[in-house]
């Protein structure tokens, strides 16, 4: 599975969202960072959807 996001980097931070929740946008210091926040928002969705 493939899971598309959208990030950017503002100063010393990566901002970012993902494509299927645009409105939760997270950061991080690090890209690895903003992928792990990335991937705790997915996985809080899935669990939502349920």
């Amino acid at each position: 599975m493939t899971i598309k996001y959208v990030c950017w980097r503002e100063e010393d931070m990566w901002l970012g969202y993902l494509e299927e929740f645009p409105d939760y946008w997270t950061q991080g210091q690090t890209i690895e960072e903003l992928e792990e926040n990335l991937r705790d928002i997915y996985r809080d969705g899935q669990a939502y959807a349920e």
